[in-house]
């Protein structure tokens, strides 16, 4: 048994796999461009053994490398590849498992640049068919199944609306008719969710959300096995150029040795915030898999461990006034797109997927002006409370 196997993820998270130099307490940040070789020979075997040897930093880097084997192990993959977006590992992700002309199915509630990539941009440039669908039921995606269909593209919960799939079902439907299947599971963060060990072949993160924590990198995530992590570096992260920079994975590396305390205050803070909100008169619905209401507990409950800080509730009103007062209203919850974050932010989806999608793909959603979108922080809870309090009373 290797060493770091006999130790829990928390701990395995806190300390640095290897020795650092000079027995530094935090890892450098290799943030050279290329490595240099004694002779020939030693640069000749590098060029045999690049996913293993550093050569130049758009392949591989020391710095990078440390966060990618902490985060695969974390998530229980054998490998993972760090790109500078989310999007950039969403794209190099779908295109490892698609060829023009393939069908993909994902569901409606999709995050919208991804939705956007596979129906806006795979689809006219490589005559990749997508179908979506609600995906509640396993039923959804089986009779979706085409001939020609190479993936099934998951994210539970959902956007917008937090919906779940039952990940374990899906996997196993993919794998008997030889479908391979990626999953965002950035909103459980990979510590209170795990596909890859339901079935899942790839998993994703953004790391710019729980696992950067403080919303100072943007950065993804892919982890699967050895064979599909190394061909996606091999193809997608070489050639197409998407590069992690040495000091963000830095900085991630610095996040993930608090990612477990942080995500217990996040959980404790929400469940506070949920249960005021679930109870204002003001909210018609409270969108969280840990809302009383919530219609999937069962499943909630049998492939998730644990809760996080990002909800949607929907107003009681259609006001655009009145919406818009409620917003500027706020004092603590920021405006902004993101979460994941140290700090609370609000956002109103409609903002962007009106944007983002046509006016067909917006109502498949079922979201309305009036619904919100909050990450809540790590601020006093009793002071995230007080101020939605006020900022309702304005409605």
């Amino acid at each position: 048994m290797e060493k770091k196997d006999r130790f829990s993820f928390e701990t395995h998270l806190a300390h640095d796999a290897e020795r650092n130099p000079n027995g530094a307490v935090v890892p450098p940040i290799y943030q050279n461009s290329l490595f240099t070789f004694e002779g020939w020979d030693d640069i000749d075997e590098a060029f045999d053994n690049r996913l293993d040897r550093f050569i130049y930093s758009r392949g591989k880097n020391p710095t990078v490398k440390a966060v990618e084997e902490k985060l695969a192990t974390l998530a229980g993959g054998e490998k993972s590849q760090l790109f500078p977006s989310g999007m950039g590992a969403i794209s190099a992700a779908v295109m490892h498992c698609v060829n023009a002309g393939d069908h993909v199915i994902t569901i409606k509630n999709l995050y919208g640049p991804a939705s956007n990539f596979l129906a806006s941009y795979l689809k006219p440039k490589f005559g990749v068919e997508v179908t979506f669908v609600e995906g509640k039921e396993v039923s959804d995606f089986e009779n979706a199944i085409q001939e020609n269909t190479s993936l099934i593209y998951l994210e539970s919960p959902s956007s917008a609306v937090f919906s779940l799939q039952d990940i374990e079902a899906v996997a196993k439907l993919a794998k008997s008719k030889g479908i391979k299947t990626i999953i965002d599971n950035t909103w459980t963060s990979p510590i209170y969710q795990k596909p890859l060990a339901m079935g899942i072949d790839l998993e994703i993160h953004s790391c710019s959300k729980y696992i950067g924590g403080h919303s100072d990198v943007v950065a993804g995530v892919v982890i699967g096995s050895a064979k599909d992590i190394d061909a996606i570096t091999l193809k997608e992260y070489e050639w197409i150029g998407a590069k992690m920079a040495p000091f963000e994975a830095w900085l991630l590396l610095r996040s993930l040795r608090t990612l477990p305390v942080r995500m217990k205050q996040h959980v404790e803070n929400a469940k506070a915030v949920a249960e005021f909100l679930e109870n204002h008169p003001k909210v018609q619905l409270l969108r969280w898999p840990g809302a009383k209401s919530f219609d999937q507990k069962a499943l909630a409950a049998k492939q998730m461990t644990g809760l996080t800080g990002l909800m949607g509730f929907q107003l009681r009103t259609e006001s655009l006034d009145n919406i818009k007062a409620f917003v500027n209203g706020l004092q603590l919850f920021q405006l902004g797109v993101s979460w994941g974050g140290h700090e609370s932010l609000i956002y109103a989806p409609a903002i962007s997927y009106l944007k983002e999608l046509s006016p067909e793909q917006f109502k498949g959603l079922g979201i309305s002006l009036g619904d919100m979108r909050i990450s809540v922080g790590l601020e006093n809870k009793e002071d995230l409370i007080a101020d939605l309090d006020q900022a309702l009373s304005l409605i």
